[in-house]
């Protein structure tokens, strides 16, 4: 029996901090502003590190750290980052059966190039054998044999895979929390009502939530108000620097994010919501969850990569204060 079983994503990233580059303010980009390098040279490189990646690993390995009996599902390339990738889970307890490998296409790979510590990084994504996952095949019946499963985003065509696994653990009675992607939001809206219905945690940032409410990130209000009735169980907003804001229908509970000196922000979503989640299986309520959340978020702020910062079981840390408002 399983604790847990995650799907998403399984990546090497490659981070990167280039010399030579120019912030570029123009309205033409949508952040308004751009990374510029010079065209047809060679692009000094002051910094360079490899780590595996993926919102389905690295959930798992939060999970795992926290004592939870983890299994991970999906597919990697037949490549050298794929096979590192599963044996890095098996050094983490992580069980690996239902990890296929695939000739279909390489392993996904993510760039990361880090334009210094007052900028936002920016992550070049290859898609690739991520996307390979086939319904048959899922072990269904060894599914049966976990109490949750955790939905990290789902891209492309596997996003269609997203109904599937969500009726199945709701008719075997299987826990599911899931940050949906913008794949899984842009499914006709039918089908995601239906499957917001039976989620039992569903976690989306700011640009999520807006993309599935259709209103503007800023009024916060009006998205929960919306997203309240779309997903009955508990529903949590991230806001980045600002925090975060959890409803379980009942109550509104707000919390602050912690001031750390950040050396790399990949991974900190899913050390938050797999450090969330990971409290609520352990039975914990939400304050305690959130501040876990919250508290595993900064740790891997704190670290190059998205696993090396991960709390880990009976690892002390600072709580945040948690504001319980009733709805």
């Amino acid at each position: 029996m399983f604790d847990v079983i995650t799907f998403g994503s399984a990546s090497w990233d490659i981070f990167l901090k280039p010399k030579n580059f120019q912030i570029i303010k123009d309205k033409k980009f949508i952040t308004g502003r751009g990374l510029a390098f010079n065209i047809g040279s060679k692009v000094d490189v002051k910094e360079a590190f490899f780590a595996s990646g993926g919102g389905g690993t690295n959930t798992a390995v939060t999970f795992a750290k926290q004592g939870l009996k983890v299994a991970y599902c999906a597919t990697v390339g037949k490549d050298i980052a794929g096979r590192e990738i599963v044996e890095e889970l098996k050094r983490y307890g992580i069980d690996t059966k239902m990890v296929f490998l695939t000739d279909e296409r390489p392993t996904n790979y993510s760039i990361v190039l880090n334009s210094g510590p007052k900028e936002d990084r920016t992550i070049l994504v290859y898609r690739g054998a991520s996307e390979c996952l086939k319904s048959s095949q899922i072990p269904w019946e060894k599914l049966k044999k976990t109490k949750w499963i955790y939905l990290a985003p789902l891209s492309g065509k596997l996003a269609k895979l997203t109904k599937k696994i969500v009726d199945f653990a709701f008719q075997n009675k299987i826990k599911i929390a899931a940050n949906f992607g913008n794949s899984q939001l842009s499914l006709p809206k039918k089908l995601i009502n239906d499957i917001l219905k039976k989620i039992n945690v569903l976690i989306l940032n700011r640009e999520e939530a807006s993309l599935l409410t259709k209103t503007p990130f800023e009024k916060e209000k009006e998205i929960f108000s919306k997203i309240d009735k779309l997903c009955p169980n508990i529903a949590v907003l991230t806001r980045g620097k600002e925090g975060v804001i959890v409803s379980d229908g009942e109550y509104i509970y707000k919390a602050p994010s912690q001031k750390v000196k950040v050396a790399d922000a990949t991974g900190a979503g899913d050390a938050f919501s797999a450090g969330f989640v990971s409290r609520l299986i352990l039975g914990h309520d939400i304050e305690s969850a959130i501040q876990f959340g919250i508290a595993n978020a900064s740790f891997c702020l704190k670290e190059w990569g998205a696993k090396n910062g991960l709390l880990g079981k009976g690892q002390r840390f600072k709580k945040v204060k948690v504001t319980k408002i009733k709805i």
